[in-house]
């Protein structure tokens, strides 16, 4: 079993979901420059991840696994968030229409975000406890949101700067997350 200080420092640094585990690139990368956007998204996709994570856990361990159904947890899980970011962009929509507006296109992603498929699946997949399961998520929706504000702030500095043309917006962004997803690896092994 591992302990939770063990989760949350793994969850947080060394497999952090995007930049060890390449899962959530799309949002990561759309919504990173500007500062407030990536906020945002993070804000949507942590709450998402939660409970998309949580019910993942609840319906697998009452429903797919006492019945043998766990050839179906994909396809649950698929429903069960697209459920939830539904009841967002709803949310959103009417109480938070700057906020709606500003995430576009991303909001409804958020229904095809890997990052939280990978994570209710690896919560499965490590047979963590309702608990863990839990602090899992959450460590990994605050890593996430880590490696978002990071990446969009230095993202930001780097509007400013004087780059070949050639190196402007996407390949200089994939070169600092390269950086910063190497950065991570002097902690492989310490989890």
């Amino acid at each position: 079993m591992d302990s939770t200080f063990g989760i949350v420092f793994s969850a947080l640094f060394v497999s952090n979901i995007v930049l060890s585990q390449f899962l959530g690139l799309c949002s990561f990368l759309g919504v990173s420059k500007n500062l407030g956007n990536a906020l945002g998204m993070s804000a949507a996709v942590a709450f998402v991840m939660i409970l998309a994570s949580t019910i993942s856990w609840f319906l697998y361990e009452l429903f797919l696994l006492p019945y043998n159904l766990g050839y179906l947890k994909i396809i649950v899980f698929i429903l069960a968030i697209a459920a939830l970011v539904q009841l967002l962009e709803m949310f959103m929509k009417k109480e938070m229409p700057a906020l709606h507006k500003a995430m576009g296109v991303f909001l409804p992603l958020i229904t095809t975000n890997c990052a939280i498929l990978g994570i209710a699946l690896i919560n499965v997949q490590k047979e963590y406890t309702l608990f863990n399961a839990t602090v899992n998520a959450i460590s990994t929706a605050a890593g996430y949101t880590l490696a978002l504000v990071i990446f969009s702030c230095i993202r930001e500095r780097l509007e400013e700067a004087e780059l070949p043309a050639c190196m402007e917006n996407l390949p200089i962004a994939l070169i600092t997350a390269s950086c910063m997803a190497i950065s991570l690896m002097g902690l492989a092994g310490t989890h």
